[in-house]
């Protein structure tokens, strides 16, 4: 049996374990017959191109997982920001970690997916909120929706803004020799709140692991929300991360992406404008080697006039690793006066390396200012010679280089602990000491 039978003929027992009269029993039944309609993508959709899941579905994954293994603070210590204060929400293999977390949150609403899926107090909210802006289509986002019970709920009320950043992690403990997770997070920033999200999922033994991924992020007017990604996972560990952002009128989010570790990562990160003078901000780095695979796939969905995006993708490849960006900018007839900036570079430093970028903009408006702009090279041969003539060893000298072409994305980084410790991990993929304090 391959995993979308096992899926497919598991979801009637998932269903009555958790209740078949839950007001999202349609919801689920809806969204797994479109996964067995549909499968698991392929490179025959464009939108899989240039990434195959083939492999890592061969991989026999236990889809229920057990809460058995306990896992000490000092065993994951080092994966926290532990240099300041932070809120914590965390799951071991899928599971809620009350030991682990910090979740009295003064004037916040943060609880469990569990919860707000069950208890009638939320009963307003979810029916408002859950999977409104998340895709009714794509087939992995449906599998989460089918099977999703866990997961951070995050309400911010009006006016609120949050001291202390919100980290989210995933712990996987390799209890089972192949699990499948499908968390599910539901967040919502009020009218002029402002709040800043670490997410992590994060592997703790070889084993493999595959992580279906989908949240929701509801940015009210005036919201700010800065939301920021890390993953830097063990080689046996697979991602699929689906974010859906729905802006209204004046909000600002901004989406920071690293990747450095894990097997294979795919990042679906969608922005949907509903109001005028939004601004997004999506920012990445990636830096891979070995053979893993990295692939961004985002969309900025400009539906209404005076608003802005900003996309800047870095990518460093070594080895036999892949990258892959494929950026989408729609701007709708109405959308006049919209200002769209797209731009993706990419370091090659083995001949084996490969990167397949295709930026596109789609416009249908004429007020307009667009651009994107994508370039694939090497280390620039000459700076490299100017740096060793001034007595600059190569290996510094290169690694230098390519920190210079990161640093745009580490500068917009707003917790400075966060930018010192994203600092740190590219030093150690860069392989060198580059002088900083940390």
């Amino acid at each position: 049996m391959d995993l979308k039978e096992k899926l497919v003929s598991s979801f009637m027992a998932f269903e009555e374990q958790i209740d078949v009269t839950s007001q999202l029993h349609d919801v689920r039944t809806l969204a797994i017959r479109n996964f067995e309609n549909k499968g698991f993508p392929t490179k025959k959709e464009e939108a899989w191109k240039y990434t195959s899941l083939n492999a890592i579905l061969k991989n026999d994954f236990t889809v229920f997982p057990k809460n058995e293994n306990a896992v000490e603070f000092k065993d994951v210590k080092k994966y926290f920001l532990h240099e300041i204060d932070t809120y914590k929400v965390i799951f071991i293999d899928g599971i809620f970690s009350s030991f682990l977390s910090s979740t009295t949150h003064e004037g916040l609403d943060v609880c469990l997916m569990s919860s707000a899926l069950t208890k009638p107090k939320y009963k307003m909210v979810i029916d408002e909120y859950y999977n409104k802006i998340a895709s009714k289509e794509e087939t992995l986002t449906t599998l989460n929706t089918a099977f999703a019970t866990e997961g951070a709920y995050i309400n911010i009320p009006k006016s609120k803004i949050v001291e202390k950043p919100i980290e989210i992690i995933y712990f996987s403990t390799g209890i089972e020799n192949a699990l499948m997770l499908q968390p599910r997070n539901l967040i919502i920033v009020g009218e002029n709140a402002h709040v800043q999200i670490i997410e992590r999922h994060q592997g703790l033994h070889e084993n493999a692991v595959l992580t279906n991924a989908v949240t929701e992020v509801f940015a009210k007017k005036r919201a700010i929300v800065d939301y920021y990604k890390i993953q830097n996972d063990l080689p046996s560990a697979n991602l699929i991360d689906n974010t859906y952002i729905s802006q209204k009128q004046e909000s600002r989010v901004s989406v920071h992406t690293f990747s450095f570790g894990g097997n294979m990562t795919r990042n679906n990160l969608n922005f949907y404008h509903f109001g005028e003078r939004i601004d997004s901000t999506l920012k990445g780095i990636t830096i891979i080697g070995d053979k893993q695979h990295v692939d961004h796939y985002t969309l900025v969905h400009h539906a209404t006039p005076n608003c802005e995006s900003h996309q800047n993708y870095k990518c460093i490849v070594n080895d036999n690793a892949t990258g892959v960006f494929n950026g989408k900018i729609y701007v709708d007839k109405e959308a006049q006066k919209t200002n769209a900036f797209q731009q993706n570079n990419n370091i090659l430093l083995s001949d084996k390396a490969t990167v397949n970028a295709k930026p596109q903009l789609e416009i249908f408006a004429d007020d307009v200012k667009c651009s994107h702009g994508c370039t694939i090279g090497q280390l620039d041969e000459s700076a490299m010679f100017y740096m060793q003539q001034r007595g600059i060893p190569k290996q510094e000298a290169k690694a230098l280089l390519m920190f210079a072409f990161c640093n745009e994305a580490i500068e917009s980084i707003k917790i400075a602990e966060l930018k010192q410790r994203i600092t740190k991990i590219i030093a150690n993929k860069l392989g060198v000491n580059l002088g900083f304090d940390l």
